[in-house]
C-alpha cells in the first residue's frame, strides 16, 4: 500500500533526524510535523506514521540492544544512521505492533533500505531482521496466526457484503418491467393520444 510505505519514510525520516540531533525525544513531535508539511502537506496517514515513532521511541531501549547482539561485528554507533533507523523501524513493527505481520515487517524495512540506504544496505538489514525473526519464531508465529484469522473474518463478511448487495439488485432488477413491456406500454399511450 503506497500509503502506508510514504508513512514509513516519513517516520524514518523523522527518526533520522532525531538520531542525528543527538536522540532528543521532546523534539520528535515537532520534526514530524516539519516532515509532513514539507514533503507530503495534502497527506493524512490517520497518524500511523507517529504511531511508529512514538513506538520505536517507547521501545528503543529494548531495540537497540538487538540490533547490537544481532549485528556483532558492527557497533551501534558504527551502523549508519539511515541503516540503524531502518532497522529500529522493522524491529518495532516486527515485534511490538500488533497490526503488522513480522514478514511485512521485514519487506517494509527491505524496501526502505534499498530506497535510502547504501548499497548493501538491504542485505545486511535483511540478515539482522531476518535472524530476529528466526529466534522470535514462536511468539511470532502466535501473532501471524491472530492477524491470518482477522484478515480471513474480514475477507468473509466483505465477501457476504457483497453478496447481500448483489442479492438487493437482482431483486430490484426482478421487479423492473422488461423492456418490451416498456415499449408496449408507450406504444399503446402514444395510440391513445392520437
Amino acid at each position: 500500500m503506497a500509503n502506508r510505505y510514504l508513512s514509513r519514510t516519513l517516520a524514518l525520516q523523522t527518526l533520522y533526524q532525531w538520531d542525528f540531533n543527538g536522540t532528543h525525544d521532546e523534539m520528535v513531535d515537532d520534526i514530524l510535523v516539519y516532515n509532513f508539511e514539507e514533503f507530503a502537506p495534502e497527506f493524512d496517514d490517520e497518524h500511523f506514521a507517529q504511531k511508529l515513532v512514538m513506538g520505536v521511541l517507547e521501545h528503543h531501549q529494548e531495540i537497540d540492544p538487538l540490533i547490537i547482539k544481532y549485528a556483532p561485528e558492527w557497533p551501534l554507533e558504527q551502523i549508519t544512521v539511515i541503516d540503524r533507523n531502518i532497522l529500529r523501524l522493522g524491529i518495532y513493527e516486527m515485534l511490538h505492533d500488533q497490526e503488522i505481520p513480522a514478514r511485512v515487517a521485514i519487506n517494509e524495512a527491505i524496501e526502505l533500505a534499498k530506497a535510502y540506504g547504501g548499497p548493501s544496505s538491504s542485505k545486511f538489514v535483511n540478515g539482522v531482521l531476518g535472524s530476529i525473526y528466526k529466534d522470535c519464531a514462536d511468539s511470532l508465529a502466535e501473532k501471524e496466526e491472530r492477524l491470518e484469522k482477522a484478515y480471513q473474518e474480514k475477507k468473509l463478511a466483505r465477501e457476504a457484503e457483497l453478496a447481500d448487495k448483489e442479492h438487493e439488485t437482482l431483486q430490484v432488477e426482478a421487479h423492473l418491467p422488461e423492456e418490451s413491456t416498456v415499449d408496449a406500454v408507450e406504444d399503446q399511450s402514444e395510440n391513445t393520444v392520437s
